[in-house]
């Protein structure tokens, strides 16, 4: 379903769009997906709206499987630059896929009356979808910006869009999104 319309209160959550996440072979082109998450970060703050950057600093806890020996190189955690870092926005450092479990977004949320979350950032069928699964749960309103996303695997990220994501909330486009932006 399109987005109908914008809660008094939306905050973008922009997850995991860091250094060493935006580095590794994605499906779509990265540039596209960095200019999305910067246009709309700037636009949230252009409007006094919250703005939650969110990264990861570890794997998901507990016996799974990797696909490789990994060992980060020390920048790895670190947000993208073009995000462009306001002192006001909310950061969230999260150890899981999701963004709600262990962390304060939620209270960060709900003290600001925050009802509608809009979702961006990488890998979208891993962090994007683990905390749109729980915003939902938790009743925001969820909002998940398609061209602002994207997976390690196209089909991945395919199947999230196409299959999971209608059944948690609204999808939009960057510009569709910046056209109510400009109209509220």
């Amino acid at each position: 379903m399109p987005l109908s319309t914008l809660d008094n209160l939306p905050a973008l959550i922009v997850v995991d769009m860091q250094k060493g996440i935006v580095g590794l072979p994605l499906a779509h082109p990265t540039e596209s997906i960095i200019d999305n998450n910067a246009k709309l970060a700037q636009a949230f703050r252009a409007r006094g709206l919250p703005v939650v950057l969110v990264n990861v600093t570890s794997g998901a806890p507990g016996r799974v499987e990797m696909a490789h020996d990994f060992t980060p190189p020390a920048d790895w955690a670190e947000l993208i630059p073009e995000l462009g870092e306001h002192p006001d926005d909310h950061k969230v450092t999260k150890l899981q896929w999701g963004s709600f479990h262990g962390t304060s977004l939620d209270l960060y949320l709900r003290r600001r009356g925050v009802t509608q979350v809009i979702i961006t950032g990488i890998a979208t069928s891993i962090g994007v979808e683990s905390t749109a699964r729980h915003a939902h749960e938790l009743g925001y309103h969820v909002v998940l910006v398609t061209d602002a996303m994207t997976d390690l695997e196209l089909v991945s990220h395919q199947h999230s869009i196409e299959k999971i994501f209608p059944r948690l909330g609204e999808r939009v486009t960057t510009d569709a999104l910046l056209q109510l932006l400009d109209e509220k």
